[in-house]
């Protein structure tokens, strides 16, 4: 096998989350997602919040809210007070280079899978990458994710899980435009696009399997 990184950019809603894990387990390779804005959090000296406020796959939450907040030096959360001194803020940029830095460094020390992060924009050069595309008509994502819902979906309103996925890909798409002036809905980007609300998952993850192993 010459391959010895597989990027995998997915919407939301299309199994990422769940394919990268299993192709990641059939090639022998370790899985990078959330371990990366601990990573960077702990090499640059941040908090994980603000890592995460930066992140391109991180869902909305307290890193985002402190990102927003910390446009100004005091704010109210709720009935506190919080001062946020300018200083313990990061700039997205310097993320952005440590998460390449990690990305590049994966591939370099044997392999791995790679969730997001726009990992198939950093490693376009490299021959022993295969990059793949998740994605999916809107409609049919939107059923997946709500059925991977707490409750097959019953817990979370229909435009609760909308939300999200709107939020979602707005965010992942705009992390690539923004820093690498790409669109990553572009299938010029990847060597392989699947439609994974079509394919069960464990076909989805065969087929990058098959393919990592015929390059």
């Amino acid at each position: 096998m010459n391959v010895r990184v597989v990027t995998i950019s997915a919407t939301f809603g299309a199994g990422g989350a769940a394919v990268g894990p299993m192709v990641a387990r059939a090639l022998g390779l370790p899985f990078l997602d959330r371990a990366i804005p601990e990573i960077v959090a702990g090499e640059i000296g941040c908090t994980l919040e603000e890592a995460l406020a930066h992140d391109g796959r991180a869902e909305r939450g307290l890193g985002r809210i402190l990102a927003g907040a910390a446009r100004l030096p005091t704010v109210a959360m709720g009935a506190m007070e919080v001062y946020l001194p300018d200083r313990t803020i990061v700039p997205p940029e310097e993320f952005v280079e440590h998460t390449e830095q990690i990305i590049t460094r994966t591939a370099d020390s044997g392999g791995g899978v790679l969730l997001g992060r726009g990992a198939a924009v950093v490693l376009a050069d490299r021959p022993d990458a295969l990059h793949v595309r998740l994605d999916g008509p809107r409609e049919r994502r939107l059923l997946l994710a709500a059925s991977e819902m707490p409750g097959g979906g019953s817990g979370a309103p229909e435009r609760d899980v909308e939300r999200m996925l709107d939020d979602n890909d707005r965010a992942r798409t705009a992390y690539v435009k923004h820093f690498y002036g790409a669109d990553p809905a572009d299938p010029r980007l990847y060597h392989l696009v699947i439609d994974t609300t079509r394919l069960p998952v464990p076909a989805a993850a065969d087929l990058i399997v098959g393919a990592a192993r015929a390059c």
